[in-house]
């Protein structure tokens, strides 16, 4: 390590200590009663004249002590006060105890990098809500409320709208050749919702459970405060080692595998025809749960892409997870998943008690506009859309020293970092220009792979995500030069 770099880190570690020791001495004085919303990270960054990554790590080591806590996309909170336990709970009157988590406190990394307020958003993997159908929408809201006016005064079915459900399995059965009904179908809040059920219901403290290597970083968070013990396959642009893949089924047997082998998060790789008919043969042998997240099915380049594993499936091995929010309305929520009649009844007992049902009205607005020719349109346009983005990106990133596989489809670019450099270092540094992405770090369950980075091109307009590339290319650069000239200080210090 050069005595520059050093030097800098020393500096970075006392900022952070100084708005810690700050912010829990207010917190100690009464300053915030419980609950009471605390500054925001831009506003303590501003104040202390640090990063927002360093006012960030302040906050996040007072919500491991439990000072704080976290409300997504709104902020940081005072929580309330510890109680205390067995005789000093008796001599303060108190009585009730709260218990302590049995498992780790609940992490979601991605979420905290995603609601930083920055100019150059490119860690969203949602569509630019510009492109999304929202004239269609508002015009088809009265419609709703006229077709079913006793829309807000009715509770779902918690396995999800039936007509909803029909329609979704005609789609569906099409797409996958697979005959499905209403039945085989649950409705759930966002494909999140659906990965948190089916672990809970079919990984317990100390299963062990395949993941791919890297992947989606907020499942990786769910998957660890269940308690699952991972064993990462590792995909590539020629999809999975089915060798190692037979090799960890038939020594550890896993209760499940979660894969997303379809324009994957965060690589866009796509997992062959021939490997997904393997993969459930597998799956029925060593009797393991395919969890496949199809979450960007519908977002193809050229060709639409291989029929999911869930059509290859016959003994119910494979559940399948169509989530279609992120084309049209993410505020909607919607997923379907499909599986068969064992794990359907499962996860709509799951589903009764994690929420009784997704909310009625934006399933029948997501049904009009789903059952409309526009909705056929509107992914059309919608590819297009992402290709030239993905290109824009492409184009930006390239001379650069930066490698990377063009992605046939999906809303994402899994960049390689040029020698030297590490994604968590280009992060910090990239925040303080108003530019945020996804670290590799967060999105490898073993936490080692700090060389590469998601670029997220969907959500932000050409000029802006053109802007925020070329201005994360230029700060790799400068980046590399400075750790360069800090290595050759170094060597030149007795």
């Amino acid at each position: 390590m050069g005595v520059n770099r050093a030097w800098e880190e020393e500096e970075d570690r006392l900022l952070y200590r100084r708005v810690y020791d700050s912010l829990r001495r207010r917190l100690e004085s009464g300053e915030w009663s419980p609950h009471d919303k605390l500054p925001s990270v831009r506003q303590l960054a501003a104040r202390f004249g640090v990063n927002r990554l360093t006012a960030l790590r302040a906050y996040r080591m007072l919500a491991e002590e439990n000072r704080v806590y976290a409300r997504e996309k709104s902020g940081f909170y005072a929580s309330p006060p510890v109680p205390l336990t067995g005789a000093n709970a008796s001599d303060s009157g108190m009585d009730e105890v709260e218990p302590s988590p049995s498992g780790p406190r609940p992490g979601n990394p991605m979420s905290e990098i995603q609601s930083l307020p920055v100019d150059y958003q490119l860690s969203q993997g949602i569509v630019d809500p510009g492109l999304l159908p929202n004239l269609f929408l508002s015009e088809y809201v009265k419609g709703v409320f006229d077709l079913y006016p006793k829309l807000m005064g009715t509770y779902s079915n918690p396995q999800g709208d039936e007509e909803l459900r029909e329609s979704v399995a005609r789609y569906l059965t099409k797409d996958t050749r697979v005959p499905l009904a209403a039945d085989d179908l649950v409705i759930t809040t966002g494909g999140q919702q659906a990965i948190d059920l089916l672990t809970r219901l079919y990984v317990g403290r100390g299963d062990a459970m395949l993941v791919e290597r890297p992947t989606y970083s907020s499942a990786i968070d769910i998957f660890r405060q269940q308690g699952a013990r991972f064993l990462p396959v590792d995909i590539t642009p020629a999809g999975y080692d089915l060798e190692r893949v037979e090799a960890l089924m038939k020594l550890h047997r896993p209760k499940a595998f979660y894969l997303n082998p379809t324009y994957h998060n965060p690589t866009g790789y796509t997992v062959p025809a021939g490997q997904r008919k393997r993969l459930v043969e597998l799956a029925e042998r060593y009797r393991c749960l395919l969890i496949e997240d199809d979450s960007f099915h519908e977002m193809y380049f050229g060709e639409p892409p291989p029929r999911p594993l869930f059509a290859y499936d016959t003994a119910g091995w494979v559940v399948h997870l169509r989530s279609f929010s992120k084309y049209v309305a993410p505020g909607l929520r919607v997923c379907a998943v499909a599986g068969r009649p064992g794990v359907i009844r499962s996860l709509v007992t799951a589903k009764s008690l994690a929420d009784n049902g997704t909310p009625l009205v934006g399933q029948k607005l997501f049904l009009r506009y789903f059952e409309s020719e526009r909705f056929g349109r509107h992914l059309e346009k919608l590819r297009i859309a992402m290709r030239i983005r993905k290109e824009t990106a492409e184009k930006e990133l390239a001379g650069g020293g930066w490698t990377w596989d063009s992605p046939k489809g999906g809303l994402n670019l899994w960049v390689r970092l040029p020698d030297g450099l590490s994604s968590s270092e280009l992060l910090e540094e990239s925040l303080r220009q108003s530019v945020s992405f996804v670290p590799g770090l967060i999105c490898d369950p073993l936490r080692e792979t700090d060389t590469h980075l998601r670029i997220s091109y969907s959500f932000v307009g050409e000029a802006v995500l053109k802007e925020g590339t070329r201005r994360l290319t230029e700060l790799a650069r400068r980046l590399a030069e400075r750790n360069s000239l800090g290595s050759s200080l170094g060597r030149l210090m007795p």
